[in-house]
């Protein structure tokens, strides 16, 4: 049974979000069922318990990244996770399984079942006895085709008033965009002509969570998931959940107050969950999604790809380095969430107020000559912005202008893994990133869609071939990668807590200390940035330090340091 602090405390966090919309009855009501919710989930599971640690790493995929025509594809990646994957990762972060109708599973026809070609429940079931898993909570929208629109439609339940209508009064001049098609459809519905809200694309219908109807399916959607295995919450696109007419539309208080009931009704849960906010903003507004150690459990670390990238790009750690020191260190069990990609590609926003034009304006040419789309976004509804630049990885690191062959595109690739593996927090590796994987330009061709460049499927057969041979591609990018995430889990200062301190080495090298939470261990990452070698002094001089990525190197007395083009060196005092 909750205590009554509990009950009092979850009608207080809802009268702070619909106080001005619902009376103190109706939240009494609202706060009663959610109270019974928990109460009757905590009823059937004991309490279970898990922390974090140097082993927690996330691979990045969708129910489909490896596919078989014999076998359904959850059970087709459970398979390849267990023979390939499963010493190097933990956690499993299937993108959206659900009956979709466009966006590669964004446009939501119905939470509560699995793509029928990707598996059922029980496979998500037995995937989570192997390693955690984390699912989208698709929860800014719905599909336009889905189960909860044509209720909306016919005013009937599920669905009935779920999704946002403005009226022509509402005033849209500030809203903040991620997209670049029209708004607002204007609609006659219910004898009235009205507008839908559209954020991401025409077949995805914003939801209201005026109707706290709404925010209670989504707290059943959550236990649905947990039980069935998911115990990590991405909340996709939150920050666009709350809108109020005249203001940015994005980042609102009510957005903050929901994410807030949520981590205190996980908080509740015998089962211990962990919520992640996908917030692809500037960096003060995505740490604003910490909240006072009361919302997101990890975000996403959204600047570390761009200025990685840029870095490697234009051999230069300026602009890397003076982010990263600036950046905060985490508390306990909040942490950044590292990536350098992802099934949409590079996140440009998030490196607003860190790049100036004309440098941001080099890097878009620089990835633009590496093969990369765009999709862009609309400021106050008329200019456009490139929002996101479309690529994978490889593509992105393959050349640069001080490297026109693409010499050190191997060593470019292996570094700035070893950079994002080894930095404070948990890191979260793309499926297709393991075996380097280049453009889909015949996806593309196919859909036009940009994003699609980065979302290839693998037939089982073909990458477990290719993964057999020593020489592939495939083969010795997804080597080089196991070796570092190996050698990542069996070191205390890579805990994602572990303390983080900026060093300085100038703007060719790239550098930074971890220090254990019992103080026992340093590793001191170095990184240079160029394609040429680099000498500099050993921070510390030690008799035990060793190099963890190159043990054959003896470092014992030395007061100098050579290092290669683009080499990484992990130097541990134990």
């Amino acid at each position: 049974m909750l205590t009554q602090k509990d009950q009092r405390n979850i009608r207080y966090k809802l009268d702070n979000i619909f106080k001005i919309f619902l009376s103190k009855k109706d939240i009494d009501h609202f706060g009663k069922e959610i109270v019974e919710i928990i109460q009757q989930f905590n009823k059937k599971n004991p309490k279970k318990k898990k922390s974090i640690s140097e082993k927690t790493t996330l691979v990045i995929c969708y129910g489909d990244s490896v596919y078989s025509e014999k076998k359904k594809s959850i059970k087709v990646f459970q398979s390849f996770f267990q023979k390939k994957l499963k010493n190097y990762f933990n956690t499993i972060h299937f993108l959206p399984f659900y009956p979709s109708s466009s966006d590669s599973g964004f446009a939501v026809k119905d939470h509560y079942k699995v793509e029928n070609k990707l598996g059922n429940w029980q496979d998500v079931k037995n995937v989570s006895k192997l390693s955690n898993v984390m699912a989208d909570i698709v929860i800014n929208h719905s599909s336009a085709r889905g189960l909860w629109f044509k209720n909306f439609l016919k005013k009937k339940e599920p669905g009935k008033d779920y999704f946002l209508i403005v009226n022509s009064k509402f005033n849209t001049s500030k809203v903040v965009r991620p997209r670049d098609h029209k708004l607002l459809k204007k609609i006659k519905i219910f004898k009235k002509s009205d507008y839908l809200w559209r954020t991401f694309s025409p077949d995805q219908i914003d939801l209201n969570f005026r109707n706290p109807h709404v925010l209670i399916q989504f707290i059943k959607i959550m236990i649905h998931l947990i039980n069935n295995g998911v115990t990590i919450f991405r909340l996709d696109a939150i920050a666009y959940l709350w809108k109020e007419n005249g203001t940015q539309c994005i980042n609102l208080k009510q957005t903050h107050e929901i994410i807030k009931l949520f981590r205190y009704i996980i908080n509740l849960l015998n089962v211990q969950t962990t919520i992640i906010t996908e917030t692809n903003l500037p960096e003060k507004e995505n740490l604003s999604y910490f909240g006072s150690n009361d919302e997101a459990n990890w975000i996403y670390n959204f600047s570390l790809p761009p200025l990685l990238i840029h870095a490697f790009l234009f051999e230069n750690s300026s602009y890397l380095n003076k982010w990263s020191k600036n950046l905060p260190n985490t508390k306990n069990e909040n942490c950044y969430l590292n990536f350098i990609a992802s099934h949409d590609g590079i996140g440009i926003r998030p490196t607003e107020g860190l790049l100036n034009k004309k440098t941001l304006n080099s890097f878009l040419k620089r990835l633009k000559k590496n093969g990369s789309k765009f999709s862009y976004r609309k400021v106050q509804n008329k200019v456009k912005k490139v929002y996101e630049a479309n690529i994978t990885i490889f593509d992105a690191l393959k050349k640069s202008d001080y490297d026109q062959k693409g010499e050190f595109y191997l060593e470019r690739y292996v570094s700035a893994h070893a950079i994002m593996i080894s930095f404070e927090g948990i890191p979260a590796i793309y499926f297709n990133s393991m075996f380097g994987a280049s453009n889909d330009e015949a996806k593309f061709i196919i859909t036009g869609n940009n994003r699609d460049v980065n979302r290839y499927r693998w037939n089982l057969k073909n990458i477990s071939n290719k993964l057999k041979v020593k020489n592939t591609k495939q083969s010795i990018f997804y080597n080089k990668l196991c070796n570092l995430l190996n050698i990542r889990r069996k070191q205390k200062a890579f805990h994602p807590n572990a303390q983080r301190i900026n060093l300085n080495f100038g703007s060719k090298i790239y550098g930074f200390k971890r220090i254990s939470k019992d103080k026992k261990q340093t590793i001191i990452c170095i990184t240079n940035l160029s394609s040429k070698s680099q000498k500099t002094r050993i921070v510390k001089k030690s008799k035990k330090i060793k190099n963890l990525l190159n043990l054959r190197i003896k470092l014992e007395n030395k007061k100098f340091l050579v290092l290669k083009p683009f080499e990484t060196v992990w130097l541990s005092n134990i």
